[in-house]
């Protein structure tokens, strides 16, 4: 990688423009990565942070994703309260818990009330509070103390954020200001804030979390991308929504840049063509932004000395190749068994769930173009912010496919409408209290998940294939279909098991199939077993996994790639003999997905 500067403005960023990272070098006490999901958010935080200690500084590394892979990241237990990491002297860690900090909010709320006012008066307050709702207003809360507390200001130099994916981002960062908002406007209070009386010092804390979220000297916003369009499209996109939100001291990290690939090798020269031609490509909001790059490595990143390997430029142990004339592992069949296998089961929903970065909307656009292909109906649609399946397939030449999403944004707006309009003959002070409800940034996520059933209903004479959110925001969208099923079911009586909720159209292998997508490399995979873990612990069993974009078996003979694919084999292992039931591989390919003859090779036998 080349050691120029990014001029601003310029009109082509290629790799040869892209300066090295400087990892110990910023300004600001916060800084916050953000981006598409797989970009690397989690590696560029860590590493960072550990730069940063090792030159003296005190840093605390704050995970706000769900999903948090700290753990695996620093290969230390990690919980909500900060804990050192073993080897790195000066450097702490925590997860954002949003179920520990909704209990630590119910409780702080409370507490004031206990032995002061009635039973009944404390039970309509912990009615008031067992919500969904309460989890994401717990959650910010938190999130907002860690800005606003004025003793991380002598505690820490650095307070570094991983955060969730783009959507589950914008939301968080928009919620102080949009709870500051509601709170000063809405003069009957919010129930899932608890009591009003306690409203005004919370307004306070908002208010001072967006001051400094704005503030230049205080917080920079680093968008973290692949050198991928999609990737880069979801930074821009997420970087002007953030700008508008006030938050306008943003760069640019570029993470995973192939930098020399081997001459006359096929694999790597197409990889780095495709790099280049998305740096080429990029949308212009981003040009406009400081720029570096963090080079591919042929190691796998985890543990602080790796960590330190990737920030110092040098290389980490190499990895071990197998044996000559070794026996290899059987393969995992390709997509056309999977494709085959859901066709005979008939029509149902086909949930493809993982971590954000995993290539779920590539895989869901293959199943549904392979189902299609061979004759069913189908529809495709996402439950992510982020996602847009309809980029993939800009024709259908089955007749057999259609393709939609659910907009967080216009189901927001049809919810609201639909439940105004049934309250039209509402006493104006009740109808006060409803548009009051209605405007609570806890109602998109109501919205989004009546959309979502809507989805499964929709299953019955066609496959309807999901490309959901990542996992973390998919979760709790299982949740509130647990808790939706508790409220139906609760006042049913002997009636209750007439009743088909979401949850059980979703524990039905029957009706809904659940697919896991993943990477063959170790932090996707170990991901992808928690997320296997939290399912079950729902009742939901996974149907099988699909192993995505694999160099093992591509025959490339550059150097890096060949130490990753090597990186590939234990995972694949995993995967095959101690994880999934089913298990299908999806190779990489040098040329770009997009299209149905593109998708449908994937799925040919």
């Amino acid at each position: 990688m080349g050691v120029k500067n990014a001029e601003p403005g310029s009109h082509h960023l290629t790799v040869s423009a892209l300066p090295v990272l400087d990892w110990a070098g910023w300004p600001t006490p916060f800084v916050f990565f953000t981006g598409k999901g797989g970009v690397g958010k989690t590696t560029v935080a860590g590493a960072v942070a550990v730069a940063l200690a090792d030159a003296g500084k005190r840093v605390l590394v704050v995970s706000t994703d769900p999903a948090s892979n700290l753990d695996e990241l620093f290969l230390t237990e990690v919980g909500p309260e900060p804990v050192p990491v073993p080897g790195v002297p000066g450097l702490e860690a925590t997860n954002l818990d949003p179920d520990a900090a909704a209990a630590a909010y119910r409780e702080r709320v409370l507490a004031p009330y206990r032995g002061k006012v009635s039973e009944q008066e404390l039970g309509e307050i912990e009615e008031q509070l067992a919500g969904e709702c309460t989890v994401e207003v717990a959650a910010f809360d938190r999130f907002t103390q860690l800005i606003v507390n004025p003793g991380l200001v002598g505690r820490y130099d650095h307070v570094l954020f991983d955060t969730a994916p783009t959507g589950h981002t914008l939301r968080l960062m928009n919620l102080p200001s949009a709870w500051s908002q509601y709170i000063q406007t809405t003069p009957a209070g919010a129930s899932c804030l608890g009591p009003r009386s306690g409203l005004e010092s919370q307004r306070s804390q908002y208010q001072a979390a967006v001051e400094q979220l704005g503030d230049p000297d205080r917080t920079t916003l680093v968008l973290v991308s692949r050198p991928e369009p999609g990737a880069l499209r979801e930074a821009a996109r997420a970087g002007g929504e953030l700008a508008a939100l006030g938050v306008g001291n943003q760069r640019l990290v570029v993470n995973g840049v192939l930098l020399h690939p081997l001459t006359g090798d096929p694999i790597a020269e197409a990889l780095a063509a495709r790099q280049a031609q998305a740096l080429a490509s990029m949308p212009e909001a981003l040009r406009a932004l400081p720029a570096s790059g963090v080079p591919l490595v042929a190691w796998d990143l985890a543990g602080p000395s790796a960590l330190r390997a990737l920030a110092g430029g040098g290389t980490a142990a190499p990895v071990r190749e197998a044996a000559a004339g070794a026996v290899p592992p059987a393969p995992l069949p390709g997509l056309a068994g999977l494709i085959d296998d859901l066709a005979d089961g008939g029509p149902s929903t086909v949930l493809v769930m993982g971590k954000g970065g995993v290539g779920k909307t590539t895989v869901a656009a293959a199943i549904a173009v392979g189902l299609a292909v061979r004759g069913h109906e189908v529809h495709l649609s996402t439950t992510d912010p982020a996602g847009r399946p309809a980029d993939l397939l800009p024709e259908d030449g089955t007749g057999r496919l259609t393709v939609s999403r659910i907009d967080p944004a216009a189901e927001l707006a049809r919810y609201t409408a639909e439940r105004l309009r049934r309250a039209a003959n509402l006493d104006p002070q009740r109808r006060a209290l409803l548009e009051e409800d209605l405007r609570s940034p806890c109602t998109e996520e109501l919205a989004v998940f009546r959309a979502f059933s809507g989805l499964l209903i929709g299953s019955r004479d066609r496959f309807t294939v999901v490309d959901t959110a990542p996992s973390g925001h998919t979760l709790r969208l299982l949740d509130l279909a647990g808790s939706y099923e508790q409220q139906l079911t609760s006042g049913a009586g002997q009636g209750a098991g007439n009743i088909v909720t979401p949850l059980a159209r979703l524990r039905d292998p029957d009706r809904t199939r659940v697919l896991i997508v993943t990477l063959p490399e170790h932090t996707p995979v170990s991901e992808a077993a928690v997320l296997q873990q939290d399912l079950r612990r729902a009742g939901i069993e996974p149907y099988g996994w699909v192993v995505n974009a694999a160099l093992t078996g591509s025959g490339t003979g550059d150097p890096v790639l060949r130490s990753r694919a090597a990186l590939e084999g234990p995972q694949l292992h995993r995967v095959r003999v101690e994880l999934a039931k089913r298990a299908w591989l999806v190779p990489w390919h040098g040329e770009s997905l997009i299209g149905q003859d593109r998708l449908a090779a994937l799925t040919a036998a």
